[in-house]
């Protein structure tokens, strides 16, 4: 046999991904609202953290003024949101597999990924960044007057117009790419690209999704925080279980 033979066949650049149904995202829901009661003081103690660091951010942000709450804001939520997102993966991923979903379990995987969500983190921050002087320079190209009500049209027009497609760059290239890097050996890149492509493929059940999540999480942050306890882990059960119907990964070597 020649070494030729002995080497494994390349993996494809992009992830293969399913079609989905319109009902896929309920069917997420109810299987991560099923994790989510099967370890319920996982989830409580996950979703205490987040509101905690949530609460803990903001109030940092806004004693420091307007400037200060864009920057902490940003690279508070979007250094620290990965890895509590790859420990609660870990729960879904541990229940999957048939074991009892330990802290200790979430912390081994958090540090094996932190370097690729570090990478995550960097990329959707200089995406931020851009999307707030995208939003700077709206608002310095349509001015805006008191009682000038085509003005205040126009703005709002344009402002959700680059407000939805860095949304939903954002949105496309973290849905399904963090779940992945916490289940296989995959690099940042093949991620994000593997979740675009997915996103791109189900248009409409992945928009579906979005608006679920913007609902829900409106909803946590509209209780001062304390929906997010709940909300919080049980959307990232969900999204476990959406990358684990939508990716197969099955070529690439699960984390051990």
């Amino acid at each position: 046999m020649s070494v030729a033979d002995q080497q494994p066949a390349p993996r494809p650049f992009v992830v293969p991904c399913a079609r989905l149904p319109m009902g896929a995202p309920v069917g997420w829901l109810r299987r991560g609202w099923e994790d989510l009661r099967r370890a319920p003081r996982l989830t409580l103690v996950f979703g205490l953290v987040i509101a905690l660091v949530s609460v803990a951010i903001s109030v940092l942000a806004w004693s420091l003024g307007r400037f200060a709450l864009l920057a902490t804001l940003l690279s508070g939520f979007v250094f620290v949101a990965p890895l509590i997102g790859v420990g609660l993966y870990c729960v879904s991923r541990e229940l999957e597999a048939g074991r009892t979903p330990a802290l200790a379990n979430s912390f081994t995987l958090a540090r094996r990924v932190v370097g690729q969500a570090a990478v995550f983190a960097l990329a959707q921050l200089v995406v931020l960044l851009v999307w707030s002087r995208a939003g700077m320079m709206v608002s310095a190209f349509v001015p805006l007057q008191p009682g000038d009500w085509q003005a205040l049209f126009e703005f709002l027009l344009i402002g959700s117009a680059i407000g939805s497609i860095f949304a939903a760059l954002t949105f496309a290239s973290a849905v399904l790419s963090l779940p992945m890097i916490a289940d296989r050996e995959v690099d940042m890149i093949t991620a994000v690209v593997s979740s675009i492509h997915a996103v791109l493929r189900n248009k409409r059940v992945m928009a579906l999704w979005a608006l679920i999540i913007a609902v829900l999480t409106g909803i946590g942050f509209a209780t001062a925080f304390v929906g997010l306890v709940l909300i919080m882990p049980w959307l990232a059960y969900a999204s476990w279980h959406a990358y684990r119907e939508t990716l197969d990964a099955s070529e690439w070597p699960g984390l051990e």
